[in-house]
């Protein structure tokens, strides 16, 4: 029977080695796993955090194991490649950091005194996904590492990580077929199988005992498995049997429902419609980098699920065995993707495969995955025959390998909607960012029908969208500025048009939580992107955090807007107000300020901003507080400073009618003197076609022109991350010339 030591405890790990040692060095670091050795420089910043091999070793004895015939080290993730020594001898090798995967080290241990080394590596490279993406690809061993230990015959561990079976149900009227599928390693004919189909209090309701690998058991008056509604789990059982001793056994959780994905209207589960609405997780932690434990997977599903959401994209890679677990407990509806990301690599195409072999196999069993995304924004750089060729095969192998589920892309803002790579999935989604990245919020839902209507039969989702904000704050927000106003703004305004859309097949908001990027340097806090509904610490819920909640969750709130905004200089002032229930009623200093409705859950209220006000927001039982304070000069702590500007917008003098360099490059350009004089400042400095930008990506003409939407001051504060840094002096000079040039 088998049994699972956990190997976390007592490693040593080193930067500072070249070679494996033969004993275990007393001068590296003590650590425990999961370990992550970006955890802060890769958060800060600079794109500079330590990329190369780094080593960790384990000294154990085998007596102080159970006794059996075979064992197996089971690593569960490891960023990004990873080898293996026991005693000095090789026993593995791995590309891929987000999976698990296994190595039998039976045959190279010793009685006493083993020494165990793993060498991880996150270096750039051309064979091993990702290697160009907005995130920092974080090194380390970073979920949990178990040694397995089995007799000869065992439930099969060498196939892709995977848990030795698969559960596939098919729903017949009021019952389930369930097929059960298991592999084997050292079988013998003196063995034999026990399946069992438990509920979820664990009685028996369907059975069989057989040498047959692959049986059929039915499930009369099934529980379906219907999302937040009812998550119901079956559990399958099998055990590897010899006369009355149990050789090995293995046990999944499943679910039984059925789905499908309508280019009309939308996802239908259980025959019913159930709109996706949701968001997007990164799993990185400030300070721990991807170094997570339970407690913190479980905070990001219970932040989650306080929005109401339906549907998590679990971007851009394989997430914790652990999270997809929680997925299947709480009802969400997941799409899982591997990390075929911003940038094909003709040399990355073997580990494209044997990371969605890896997805597919070790996630199978998930009722909660709906579809494998085979990848996201590649073809920023343009499609190629190679491009498609490696999609047509891992579209083909996702199909070949799991007969139930479609598969899906993330496609780019600027790809073009007759792209040949558009038709190779079974569904398609789309990362627009209008009215952030260039554009205005208005274009979104336009687009979305321009889609639809030239593609009817091809359902349509939008997979990312989203934009920045930090401790910044604004009365009159704008595109840019970075302030939580503008990204409640920005959000009320993209949920009132896609989620009125019932064609789409799913939205997913970027990004749940805040996430390390560290060659970003926007916004004020560098190595970040800061697109999350929840801060990086997961401390602060912005307040668009609560716009998502007012329109999915079904728990009764209520949420005054701009409680970290108290200073305003203006003499009326408008507030906020989110809540799921019909009516608010707003209270100044115990003084009424009226009842308002809102079909669209959000509430505006102009508010005399006199001295100092104590606000109370009521809904129904429930109530919200905040304070305002009147002040004759805007409070500079509310503004956002670029961290190493020598600049901020604040300090750029305007004229009205005027160009300024808070004019959007657009506007620049369209006027003749207003290109002259960019073009003679920055020409030789601004990206081409083909130059590699910010984390690698490579220029192309929709970057150029999304770029169009970015003011000269933030597009000069990109082009600071490449090497170019104008004086303050320079920039105040450009500004007096666009002073003098008359706006388009």
């Amino acid at each position: 029977m088998r049994t699972i030591v956990n190997f976390n405890y007592k490693w040593a790990f080193t930067k500072q080695c070249t070679e494996v040692p033969a004993a275990l060095p007393r001068d590296w670091n003590g650590v425990n796993l999961p370990h992550c050795w970006n955890a802060i420089d890769g958060q800060d910043g600079g794109n500079d955090y330590y990329r190369g091999t780094c080593y960790y070793a384990k000294s154990f004895d085998k007596i102080d194991l159970p006794q059996t015939e075979e064992y197996y080290l089971e690593f569960q993730g490891a960023n990004a490649s990873a080898d293996v020594y026991l005693n000095g001898k090789h026993l593995a090798h791995h590309d891929g950091g987000y999976s698990t995967w296994r190595v039998n080290i039976t045959e190279a241990m010793l009685a006493r005194d083993n020494l165990l080394v793993v060498t991880v590596d996150n270096s750039v490279n051309e064979v091993v996904y990702p290697q160009t993406a907005d995130f920092t690809f974080y090194g380390g061993i970073y979920r949990d590492v178990n040694l397995i230990c089995v007799g000869k015959s065992h439930f099969d561990l060498d196939y892709y990580g995977g848990p030795g079976l698969a559960v596939t149900p098919e729903i017949t009227g009021k019952d389930a077929k369930v097929t059960v599928e298991t592999w084997l390693t050292g079988k013998t004919d003196a063995q034999t199988l026990r399946y069992a189909l438990c509920d979820a209090e664990g009685n028996v309701v369907a059975s069989t005992e057989t040498a047959d690998t692959k049986v059929e058991l039915n499930i009369e008056g099934v529980h379906l498995w219907h999302g937040l509604k009812d998550p119901y789990l079956y559990t399958a059982k099998v055990e590897l049997v010899e006369g009355d001793t149990v050789v090995d056994a293995v046990s999944t959780r499943f679910g039984c429902r059925t789905f499908k994905i309508d280019p009309d209207n939308g996802f239908i589960l259980n025959g019913e419609e159930y709109p996706l609405r949701g968001v997007s997780r990164h799993q990185d932690r400030w300070g721990f980098g991807n170094a997570l434990t339970r407690e913190h997977h479980i905070e990001d599903m219970d932040l989650i699920c306080e929005v109401g959401c339906t549907t998590i994209r679990l971007a851009h890679y394989q997430h914790d065995q652990f999270f997809y677990d929680l997925c299947d407990e709480r009802g969400l509806v997941i799409w899982a993707e591997i990390p075929y990301i911003s940038k094909h690599m003709p040399t990355g195409r073997e580990n494209t495969i044997s990371q969605m072999k890896e997805l597919v196999v070790q996630n199978y069993n998930h009722p909660s995955i709906v579809v494998w995304g085979l990848s996201n924004e590649i073809s920023i750089g343009g499609s190629d025959d190679d491009l498609l060729e490696n999609h047509n095969i891992l579209n083909d192998l996702c199909h070949e390998m799991d007969k139930t589920r479609p598969t899906t892309i993330a496609a780019v803002s600027m790809c073009a909607m007759d792209d040949p790579y558009l038709q190779i999935p079974d569904v398609v989604s789309y990362n627009h960012y209008f009215g952030w990245y260039g554009g205005d919020t208005s274009m979104n839902g336009p687009w979305f029908d321009k889609f639809h209507a030239m593609h009817p039969t091809i359902p349509i989702g939008c997979s990312e969208y989203g934009c920045e904000a930090l401790n910044w704050h604004t009365s009159n927000p704008a595109q840019g500025d970075y302030t939580e106003e503008y990204q409640a703004y920005y959000h009320e305004e993209l949920i009132k048009q896609l989620f009125s859309r019932k064609y789409m097949w799913a939205t997913h908001v970027w990004n749940m939580f805040d996430f390390g990027a560290d060659a970003r340097a926007e916004g004020g806090e560098n190595g970040q992107n800061h697109k999350g509904l929840v801060t990086f610490d997961r401390k602060y819920k912005k307040d668009s955090f609560y716009a998502y909640k007012a329109w999915l969750s079904k728990e009764p709130f209520v949420h005054l807007c701009g409680k970290r905004y108290v200073d305003r200089v203006e003499d009326v002032t408008k507030i906020t107000v989110y809540s799921n229930l019909p009516e608010v009623e707003l209270f100044a200093n115990g003084v009424s300020l009226g009842k308002k409705t809102a079909e669209d859950h959000f509430f505006y209220f102009d508010v005399p901003n006199v001295g100092e006000t104590t606000l109370v927001a009521v809904a129904g039982e429930l109530k919200d507080e905040s304070k305002l304070r009147k002040v004759e000069v805007f409070n500079e702590d509310y503004r956002l400073k670029e961290k190493g500007a020598v600049l901020n917008w604040f300090d750029i003098t305007e004229v009205e009618g005027c160009l300024s360099l808070n004019s959007k490059m657009s506007e620049v350009m369209a006027t003749p003197a207003g290109m002259q004089l960019f073009m003679g400042l920055f020409a030789n400095a601004m990206p081409k076609e083909g130059d590699t930008v910010m984390g690698g990506f490579e220029m192309n003409e929709g970057m150029m022109q999304m770029m169009g939407g970015f003011t000269i001051l933030r597009l000069v504060g990109m082009l600071g991350m490449m090497g170019v840094n104008p004086t303050k002096e320079e920039l105040l000079a450009m500004n007096a010339a666009l002073n003098q040039i008359k706006k388009p």
